[in-house]
């Protein structure tokens, strides 16, 4: 008889998860946040919503932002995410926001799936997460509503998943993409799976194998597109023949670890049009963070103990740097290079109690999917690292759910 850990990698598996946990690990326990604590971030994602969709926001931030970023669209990404740490002796903190937050897909496979594996139905204090088949559904209606909001007919091209090369090939999630061309295909709409590489503009639509493209779920990670490849996506959306979430403009506006520091500190607010309530809510929430400039590398090096430093444009915790990595001529070196940097306040990560001595100590985060303010699913990633994102066995994905209080 399969142990119930068994059951669970198997069922992943067959769903569509690559194998566990050789390709893609998963922890085979869960965690739990209150209901109140949800109800706290739904209130911040609504602020968050608020204070990054209006006109002085908008129009301040992307002031020194390429120009492709500087132009207003009007697409929502129904895979935004925000990443939180919940530490055991202050409130939770929100590290970063993603318009690409991977992993949707897989963690609605995987909180369903341990659910009922896991008999979690007979704690009655947890609430039931959305079945698979639900947020499937969910993600039909959003991505619905983002087409008609946008064109005003429905789309008669490509419904096409765009990513990069090299993660078509080899990254983690290329399975997650065809769950969801698979998806679209049910829904009777042509999709299909592409690299930038691999499109043209023929000055009037942009194709792929000769095909029209009418709606580009994005999930590259060249968030400006700089590199030439993306010539044809470029000339497409700023002719207005395509949408593409998420976009240039929705990074610059959303996305950019900079804006975090802007988010963090009220010296901006009145320019920015935050107010106080709203004040109160980020900078609660929100770890004091810097955009590393001439101006501030000498008050960064001489508080480096207190900072975790990113790249601005860094996903995946690639370039992240601790601080013992970092001083004086590190940081003088990551400005001349033109190496966008911040610092952010350290914020420690919860602790899950292991079962086994395999897992005996992992930490833990939180990251909530939402679109318009609406939040869709929750998930947690456990790292054998209290300091770093290590996904690597013992650590993983990580079911999660919410308790009532």
């Amino acid at each position: 008889m399969p142990t119930q850990k068994e059951q669970l990698f198997t069922a992943l598996e067959e769903a569509g998860i690559p194998p566990v946990p050789h390709e893609f690990s998963v922890v085979p326990q869960h965690q739990f946040i209150s209901s109140k604590t949800m109800t706290e971030i739904s209130d911040f994602i609504d602020v968050f919503e608020r204070v990054t969709t209006r006109p002085d926001w908008q129009k301040t931030v992307t002031v020194l932002a390429p120009e492709i970023a500087r132009r207003q669209r009007a697409e929502v990404c129904f895979f935004s995410a925000w990443d939180f740490h919940l530490p055991p002796d202050q409130d939770w903190q929100v590290i970063e926001f993603n318009d690409n937050g991977s992993g949707l897909l897989f963690a609605g496979l995987i909180n369903d799936l341990y659910y009922q594996i896991f008999n979690l139905s007979q704690d009655t204090s947890l609430q039931p997460p959305p079945t698979y088949t639900e947020l499937i559904g969910q993600i039909i209606r959003y991505v619905k509503q983002e087409a008609k909001g946008f064109f005003e007919h429905w789309p008669q091209g490509l419904f096409l998943i765009l990513e990069d090369e090299e993660a078509l090939q080899k990254g983690k999630f290329r399975k997650e993409l065809t769950l969801l061309q698979d998806l679209f295909h049910h829904q009777g709409w042509k999709a299909a799976i592409a690299s930038p590489e691999q499109l043209r503009w023929d000055g009037q639509q942009l194709r792929w194998e000769g095909q029209e493209i009418s709606f580009i779920v994005n999930r590259s990670t060249d968030f400006l597109w700089q590199a030439e490849i993306f010539s044809p996506v470029q000339a497409a959306y700023e002719a207005g023949q395509v949408y593409v979430a998420p976009n240039p403009f929705t990074y610059a506006t959303r996305s950019d670890k900079r804006l975090m520091e802007r988010l963090s500190l009220s010296n901006w607010d009145q320019e920015l049009g935050i107010q106080p309530e709203e004040r109160a809510v980020l900078s609660a929430h929100i770890p004091e963070t810097h955009w590393l400039r001439p101006e501030n590398i000498e008050e960064l090096a001489h508080r480096k103990e207190e900072f975790i430093f990113k790249p601005a444009q860094g996903f995946a915790a690639r370039g992240l740097l601790a601080s013992s990595q970092v001083g004086r001529s590190r940081l003088r070196r990551l400005l001349k290079e033109g190496a966008g940097y911040v610092a952010q306040k350290k914020i420690l990560k919860n602790r899950l109690r292991g079962k086994n001595s395999e897992n005996s100590e992992l930490w833990t985060d939180l990251r909530v999917w939402a679109y318009r303010g609406e939040i869709l699913l929750l998930s947690g990633r456990a790292s054998s690292r209290p300091d770093k994102l290590d996904l690597s066995p013992p650590g993983g994905w990580l079911p999660t759910y919410v308790r009532q209080d």
